[in-house]
């Protein structure tokens, strides 16, 4: 393997010079020409730096965690793509990682901050896990960035615009003259259900019209949970003319509910679902769904997580906590199928 010795003999350098050019370092003082031999002679020779060894001497590893409650979960993948790109601008790895084991309170998880294994971690609560307890979990908060929650005291947050995100699904149906609107929502520690029904609840409200405690259900956003909630809503009476369902893999387990029970889709019953992943183009019908900006959450949050290690490094300790929203793009509606004017009062 090529070294910085090997380098400085070929350019005729000293081997502490070769190391201040390669790595930047604003304060060394030599001619261009010699910069740029040392540049060519570590670009001949391809010299690669021993990034294991450099880590150790600036205390970064360069690596980032990433946990999700579980990857193969189709709402994440966008969300994942924003994460590992921005990381990758900031020359930054990420490991990703979904297991029981690695949720906060675990040993999986305390060893990746107790024992420098990453530099920091971004972490997608599971929506059973109350916000606070999971905050309370935390071995090292002033290097987590919790996503799609917030905002808690004492870490930093980052979440899209859920409120606007059920209001823009409200608003949908209320434009084609439903009265009586439903909501699939999530288990009731889900601090996403409970802002995206206060978007529904606004939007509702600005038309006259309420949501009743009996036309809600809170089992959660899985496909099984979500049939279990549609069998409810549509078997009580009066039953809803349209539901928003406050995520897209629940939505698409209301549309397979609703066949099952001879509910047609639009005619007898609206579904707008938040979120848009592949399938919902797939199902039969097409679903309506409210399209988030989830690439752009999961590189903001990136941003916002080096740029807190960076502030903490510099000013000797923790940064100050944050929280913010992501809405650029706002959330968007993606009309299919699955909506349409009610055909019964």
């Amino acid at each position: 393997m090529v070294t910085l010795r090997d380098v400085a003999g070929h350019a005729g350098v000293s081997v502490s010079v070769v190391s201040r050019v390669l790595n930047s370092d604003p304060s060394v003082r030599i001619r261009p020409e010699t910069r740029q031999r040392i540049l060519d002679s570590a670009q001949l020779l391809r010299y690669s730096p021993n990034s294991a060894g450099r880590s150790l001497r600036r205390s970064r590893t360069h690596m980032l965690a990433f946990v999700v409650p579980d990857v193969t979960n189709a709402t994440f993948t966008d969300l994942v793509n924003g994460v590992e790109s921005r990381a990758l601008d900031h020359d930054y790895s990420v490991v990703l990682a979904s297991s029981p084991r690695m949720q906060p309170g675990s040993d999986g998880f305390a060893r990746l901050l107790n024992e420098r294994l990453v530099d920091g971690v971004l972490l997608q609560k599971g929506d059973e896990a109350p916000l606070d307890l999971v905050a309370r979990a935390l071995s090292h908060p002033e290097r987590t960035v919790l996503i799609n929650s917030g905002p808690v005291d004492g870490v930093t947050t980052l979440a899209i615009d859920d409120v606007a995100a059920g209001e823009l699904a409200a608003q949908h149906l209320i434009e084609l003259g439903h009265t009586r609107i439903g909501y699939v929502g999530g288990v009731p520690t889900s601090d996403t259900s409970d802002r995206r029904r206060a978007g529904i609840e606004q939007a509702l409200a600005a038309a006259g019209l309420a949501l009743p405690p009996e036309q809600t259900t809170s089992l959660g956003y899985t496909y099984r949970s979500a049939r279990d909630a549609a069998r409810l809503l549509l078997g009580r009476q009066p039953a809803p003319t349209a539901v928003v369902v406050a995520n897209v893999n629940a939505g698409i387990g209301v549309l397979t509910e609703a066949a099952q029970m001879g509910i047609r889709v639009p005619e007898d019953l609206s579904v707008v679902a938040i979120h848009d992943i592949w399938p919902a183009i797939t199902c039969s019908p097409a679903l309506t769904t409210v399209r988030l900006p989830m690439a752009n959450l999961g590189a903001a949050a990136v941003d916002l997580l080096l740029a807190g290690l960076s502030s903490a490094g510099a000013a000797g300790g923790p940064g100050r906590p944050t929280s913010g929203i992501v809405d650029d793009p706002a959330p968007e509606l993606v009309l299919r199928a699955s909506t349409a004017p009610p055909t019964r009062a």
